[in-house]
């Protein structure tokens, strides 16, 4: 069953809907909805706010190569700011 982005890569990249549900302490159940329509009861493919932080904490815990930028694809980066050579 193919899922809905970002959710559906970022299960991917984290191991899966065990994997996932272990790393947020969520039933897996929860992770699965990630990946439904909202008209089916799922999230339309966002993974809830208040379990983003938490996701991507054990990311890096895990050496998961996870990113903010995961979880909102196609939105503009800002670039880097360059620092000003001071004379």
């Amino acid at each position: 069953m193919a899922g809905m982005e970002p959710a559906n890569t970022i299960i991917q990249l984290c191991g899966g809907f065990q994997a996932v549900a272990d790393m947020t302490g969520r039933d897996v159940s929860r992770i699965h909805r990630w990946t439904y329509s909202k008209e089916k009861g799922g999230t339309g493919g966002v993974i809830p706010a208040d379990v983003q932080t938490l996701l991507l904490s054990e990311a890096v815990r895990r050496g998961v190569p996870l990113t903010p930028n995961h979880f909102f694809p196609g939105f503009p980066q800002k670039p880097a700011r360059q620092r000003r050579a001071t004379a």
